[in-house]
């Protein structure tokens, strides 16, 4: 873990209204008794899981994370709703689940046959059963297998609290691979002789694009934080607000000769003379090297980055001198201009969700409601 950069100006702005407002927009758009589990793992998709789940805490009805880590550190800030760790735990987290009234995830009949030889009594521990209906990572294939998990569960003193499976295209505009994934869920359900109370299969992108989907509760992602999980291929149904600005201020201008060079590598080559900045903000924060040749806003105008990323800094063409200070948007607005966490996703040929996550702990995060 980086020391967090307190006393830089490259800062990452969470807006905790947006997140709670994006949350209600859902609830509108939900039958009124589906939990809403807010999906705050890998801190919250960089936002700050404990902030973003204090704040949101009275609007859901559970947390859904990757691993046993992130749970106790939900519950040691203080939050007593309902956890669900989504990932294969080590056998470590069982004590530490039934301490922490922390729901786990059963997967497979080998990690419960571990399990099992590991603790034999699982009594006050909750387990979610995970169905592969097609995703192709962890999960139950068959109901024979699933049905087995359950009783052997119950056998042990544990409590089958829930069942769910995750899609792997709802967010593509081929339906054909979700319906056979969907299709595939609810007969494997039908094929139990005990279904688990809660049963969950919508994420984000279901949950917005799929309502048959919506079972009796939901996992909702990528969407509280006003992303859309579809990147730009499907347009959201209403209105959600992006939570997250990435800030910073220029710290050196100079003007430079034509013919100068910028950067290691020099792969940049000035054609004229030019005003350059130089920016608190690399790719040990996240902002990778293939940025260069991507924009920052200054001052309401789109300013190049030119050389490459380094580091800790960045540099780019100024279409004017401009005093130290002067405010810099990564992403956010700035004028009549705007950068977006999913322009960023596009220029590195990736996703919104790892535009954020890769901002790094150096990047303090600063809270506003």
């Amino acid at each position: 873990m980086m020391k967090a950069s307190l006393h830089r100006p490259s800062k990452a702005v969470i807006d905790l209204a947006a997140i709670a407002f994006n949350i209600r927009q859902l609830s509108a758009h939900l039958p009124q008794k589906t939990e809403k589990w807010a999906v705050v793992k890998a801190n919250a998709y960089g936002h700050g899981a404990i902030e973003v789940s204090k704040h949101i805490d009275p609007l859901v009805d559970g947390f859904c994370v990757s691993n046993i880590d992130e749970a106790l550190e939900l519950r040691s800030a203080g939050i007593g709703k309902k956890i669900l760790v989504l990932g294969v735990s080590d056998l470590a987290a069982l004590p530490l689940a039934r301490k922490g009234k922390v729901s786990l995830t059963v997967a497979s009949l080998e990690w419960l046959d571990l399990a099992l030889t590991a603790e034999e009594d699982l009594t006050g521990l909750n387990f979610h059963i995970k169905i592969d209906s097609g995703m192709g990572r962890i999960g139950f294939r068959d109901s024979q297998e699933a049905q087995e998990a359950i009783h052997r569960l119950q056998a042990a003193g544990a409590v089958a609290e829930g069942i769910f499976t995750h899609f792997a295209t709802a967010d593509e505009v081929d339906h054909y691979k979700f319906e056979a994934q969907l299709a595939r869920f609810h007969q494997i359900l039908s094929e139990l002789d005990s279904v688990p109370p809660l049963v969950h299969a919508s994420n984000s992108a279901t949950s917005l694009w799929h309502s048959e989907t919506v079972l009796n509760a939901v996992r909702l992602g990528d969407i509280i934080y006003g992303l859309n999980p579809s990147g730009t291929v499907l347009e959201l149904p209403y209105e959600f607000k992006p939570a997250l600005s990435l800030v910073s201020e220029l710290v050196h201008v100079k003007e430079v000769e034509a013919g100068a060079d910028v950067g290691y590598g020099a792969t940049y080559t000035s054609k004229s003379q030019e005003w350059i900045g130089t920016i608190p903000l690399g790719y040990a924060d996240g902002w990778t090297r293939d940025m260069q040749g991507f924009d920052v806003l200054i001052d309401g105008q789109r300013c190049p980055i030119v050389g490459r990323v380094s580091m800790d800094q960045i540099t780019v063409r100024l279409p004017q001198a401009y005093p130290l200070g002067t405010p810099v948007v990564l992403i956010g607005n700035s004028g009549a201009e705007t950068i977006t966490v999913t322009d960023v996703a596009e220029k590195l040929g990736t996703i919104n969700y790892e535009v954020v996550c890769l901002i790094s702990d150096r990047v303090p995060r600063v809270y506003k409601d």
